[in-house]
């Protein structure tokens, strides 16, 4: 996850994983109330109790997908970090998540390929503002793609601007609305984040 930018106009913020080199948990996942909070705000608004195959985009050290691996029956995270992937993997290990797989990946560029199934549930949490327009189309494209009818898409982005974003929130989600290919479930618009949950239409399999 990414989100409140407490570094900010320097070319070193779009450089992930010279950042997670210095520092562990560099935005205060596991710290701050805003975050915690952001991440429950998150949880509360799946609309399933529990998912077959998880899709986490942007998962940093993991922090979003250790909460996903109570709810689903796999989790593919996916971090442009090597440091931060390694983490992730650390942490499942130890607590013997063998459902939990965690890859390195150029967003959208490359994308996890090779599942068994489609997701059920994709999970967007403060990546698509990094995106210029080109990549930002290819990965809501590919989003999408690769969600299973009737699986969830969810999206929660920082909403202020800072110095390193190219995306302004509403208009990511806007897109997401206008490509009609998945029907908007419920939005969140908080004074610092929006998050929003959309369903591919069709049944979703059993």
């Amino acid at each position: 996850m990414r989100c409140e930018r407490t570094i900010r106009g320097t070319a070193a913020m779009t450089d992930f994983d010279a950042l997670y080199s210095r520092t562990s948990d560099p935005w205060g996942l596991r710290t701050t109330w805003y975050e915690r909070r952001k991440l429950d705000v998150l949880m509360a608004c799946l609309p399933r109790e529990r998912y077959r195959h998880a899709l986490d985009l942007g998962c940093g050290e993991g922090e979003a997908a250790r909460r996903l691996a109570d709810r689903c029956d796999a989790v593919r995270a996916v971090d442009g970090s090597a440091t931060a992937i390694a983490r992730c993997k650390q942490w499942a290990s130890q607590a013997g998540a063998t459902h939990v797989t965690a890859e390195v990946l150029q967003l959208p560029g490359e994308w996890p390929v090779g599942m068994d199934v489609a997701a059920d549930l994709v999970v967007v949490s403060e990546v698509a503002y990094y995106l210029d327009d080109p990549d930002l189309d290819l990965f809501l494209e590919r989003c999408a793609a690769s969600l299973a009818p009737g699986g969830d898409w969810v999206m929660c982005h920082f909403k202020d601007a800072f110095d390193d974003s190219l995306q302004q929130v509403g208009h990511i989600h806007g897109l997401v609305d206008a490509g009609g290919q998945v029907v908007r479930l419920a939005a969140h618009d908080d004074e610092r984040f929006r998050l929003d949950v959309w369903r591919k239409p069709g049944r979703k399999a059993s």
